[in-house]
């Protein structure tokens, strides 16, 4: 991972400050919230107390039955298709315990009250009100009051279709004397519905269902009925704020009144459908309170059944946030208080009021938390990654100059004043530290080379004079008349005398050949003429090996020692004769790279050891095996000079003089082993000025 990557990771913990604003954000979104719901309940409760002050004649407690408003033109036929929309909201009329039994709907419009029932019974057994047995077989009781008036209905038929309910007790004109509807049946039971006048419309009512095939004594007590009422509505316009809905629900949460309208947010309009949706998705993702459904206080439903308000309706005031319906990101916030009448529960009032305002401050704020959080992230990880940026330059000069300085001979590079030049040796932090720390690395590693170069020139001069003595002395002794076994010993020890004296001089002559060769004067030849020159030269000399070369038939022009590239040349074929099997080959090739070219020389043999394929071109370095090491004496001399590894030592040097590399590898078939010189030619020198 880089170091620019690895700032750039770091610039991310700055993500810490827009989390700690919206930390402060919500929790400021929250305690304005808290005060809105309080001044929102306290106007409600103000409402009602205003209703009391009023005696506004409140819904009555208990249990009701709910008028819902229709429109005219209801077909009593008894198939019920136009109360398909008021379904929900049908009322149980049976016992507590059989809540599917019965239900009752009713509904008004200016002529007409209406009313279906619906009675779930799988037995047929049935009389038309006109028998004498009809109180013994399936039928419905409908109970009317009206003031002081009351009256009772026996609704029953023999077979679907139109009926007359019979009268069975009851007085009073403020009631109908006839009474007709539509009864009809199918799998689960029947169904029966009528109309009476508005003006005859009952105070209460109850409807009691028997069946015949499971009689029961429950009777069901007169409830009142329940309407919109104009006159609480105009009580509530007199006091209702503002840009605020109210309403007021019946103890079982039937709207039974309401006035107002929700304040629309104007600024909506003006603002672009992509931002209003933005706004909608921050708000609602990372600020809104836990809403409740905006279905549960639609202004259409009849009876209103969220917990708030039923909590209002135990006598505990709440609030609700709702989406406002079809507004994007509006919410509503809703206060339910209980309306009492001797602390007793008669209903509750439901104020509710557009939250807008809270929504739009927060999300304002939330936008200029995150984009001063974006801009403050974007500026960090700007000035970070620059920072990187420089530390990363700065750290590769450093390497690219280390890396220069050091030759793959060892050497270090230095200029006029024997200093090592690496850049930020003045740097006054880290890097600096660290460049001086390389320097004094890099002299310490040039001493400990330039003692190593010269030592085998400060052997080779102390080893003679201790030589000679031996040589000398050996002379003497070879002039005495010795024993058999002392001369074994004498012809041993000249031996190893003639040995360590060619030993001696081969390291005499590595030292004045690496003086020789920084002393050779460049010149432009033929490459391809002196390699060709070479490798046929080499033919007598390799037999039996078989020679196989590979070289362009066009001239290869190159500046530089063409006599120390035959020598380097020389030295990679002694070497590859050494290790090539009699009946082996020898593969000798040149080719164009650039503005250089690459000789090689390959032979088949046994492969170089893995961690020799770097050291292989020091100085007295080696992989011939002890036997090859070892050198025959014939006539009390070697047969065969010693291997010092000093020739691809000079390869090396030859190939660095000419701007070029020596490598090694082993052939990819495991054959043997190929080395490679890439030369780049001697740089020119500048000629001189002109006359003086």
């Amino acid at each position: 991972m880089s170091l620019r990557f690895k700032l750039l990771l770091l610039a991310l913990s700055t993500l810490a400050l827009p989390l700690a604003g919206w930390l402060i954000v919500r929790q400021m979104e929250e305690l304005l919230r808290q005060g809105q719901e309080q001044t929102l309940t306290a106007s409600a409760k103000a409402l009602a107390r205003s209703l009391a002050a009023l005696k506004t004649a409140l819904p009555p407690a208990g249990q009701a039955f709910y008028v819902h408003s229709c429109a005219g033109g209801m077909r009593i036929d008894g198939y019920a298709d136009d109360w398909n929309q008021l379904m929900p909201y049908a009322q149980n009329i049976g016992p507590a315990d059989d809540a599917q039994k019965a239900k009752l709907l009713l509904c008004a419009d200016g002529d007409f009250l209406y009313l279906l029932a619906q009675v779930r019974d799988a037995t047929r057994t049935r009389a038309d009100a006109s028998d004498e047995n009809a109180l013994l077989r399936d039928h419905l009781t409908l109970s009317l009051a009206h003031d002081n008036d009351l009256r009772r209905y026996l609704i029953a038929s023999a077979a679907p279709g139109r009926f007359d309910a019979r009268v069975l007790d009851g007085e009073g004109d403020s009631l109908p004397q006839v009474l007709g509807g539509s009864w009809r049946e199918d799998a689960d039971g029947y169904r029966v519905e009528l109309r009476l006048p508005r003006a005859q419309m009952p105070d209460s009512l109850t409807l009691n269902e028997f069946d015949a095939g499971a009689p029961n004594n429950a009777h069901i007590e007169l409830r009142p009925l329940l309407l919109r009422s104009p006159d609480i509505s105009s009580d509530l316009a007199q006091f209702a704020p503002d840009g605020m809905r109210v309403r007021v629900l019946s103890a079982e949460g039937w709207v039974v009144a309401e006035s107002g309208q929700l304040a629309a947010l104007s600024s909506k309009s003006s603002t672009p459908a992509l931002r209003r949706w933005f706004e909608n998705l921050i708000y609602r993702s990372l600020i809104a309170p836990d809403m409740t459904r905006a279905q549960d206080f639609a202004t259409n439903l009849p009876r209103l059944s969220s917990p708030e308000i039923w909590q209002a309706l135990s006598g505990v005031a709440a609030t609700a946030w709702h989406p406002a319906p079809n507004q994007g990101s509006s919410v509503v916030l809703a206060a339910a208080v209980p309306l009492k009448d001797n602390n007793e529960v008669r209903g509750a009032l439901l104020l509710e009021q557009s939250g807008d305002a809270l929504p739009l401050l927060t999300n304002r704020a939330l936008l200029i938390l995150i984009g001063a959080s974006i801009g403050a992230l974007l500026f960090a990880g700007a000035v970070l990654f620059a920072f990187a940026g420089v530390l990363g330059v700065r750290i590769r000069r450093l390497r690219d100059a280390v890396e220069r300085a050091k030759h793959a001979s060892g050497r270090v590079e230095r200029n006029a004043d024997r200093q090592v030049p690496l850049p930020l040796l003045g740097a006054k932090d880290e890097l600096g530290d660290l460049a001086r720390s390389f320097a004094h690395l890099l002299d310490e590693v040039t001493a400990y080379t330039d003692y190593l170069r010269t030592l085998a020139s400060k052997l080779s001069h102390e080893l003679q004079t201790p030589l000679a003595i031996v040589k000398s002395s050996l002379d003497n002794l070879d002039q005495q008349s010795v024993s058999t076994d002392a001369r074994t010993y004498l012809v041993r020890a000249r031996s190893g005398a003639e040995r360590l004296g060619a030993i001696v001089r081969a390291m005499s002559e590595a030292s004045r050949m690496d003086r020789a060769i920084h002393g050779v004067d460049a010149e432009e030849f033929d490459l391809s003429a002196v390699v060709r020159g070479c490798v046929e030269a080499y033919r007598p000399l390799l037999a039996p090996r078989r020679i196989e070369a590979d070289l362009p038939a066009s001239p290869l022009l190159m500046h530089g020692a063409p006599e120390l590239i035959a020598q380097a040349l020389d030295k990679l074929i002694d070497n590859a004769r050494s290790f090539t099997p009699e009946d082996g080959w020898i593969r000798i090739s040149l080719r164009a790279n650039g503005d250089g070219a690459i000789v090689s020389v390959a032979n088949q043999g046994p492969p170089l050891p893995p961690t020799m394929a770097d050291r292989l071109f020091d100085s007295l370095v080696s992989v011939r095996p002890s036997t090859v090491q070892k050198a025959t004496v014939v006539n009390g001399a070697p047969a065969e000079p010693p291997h010092l590894g000093l020739g691809l030592s000079i390869v090396r040097l030859i190939a660095e003089l000419h701007r070029g590399v020596a490598t090694a590898r082993n052939l990819a078939d495991g054959s043997g082993v190929e080395f490679s010189l890439e030369l780049r030619g001697m740089p020119r020198r500048p000629l001189m000025g002109g006359m003086g």
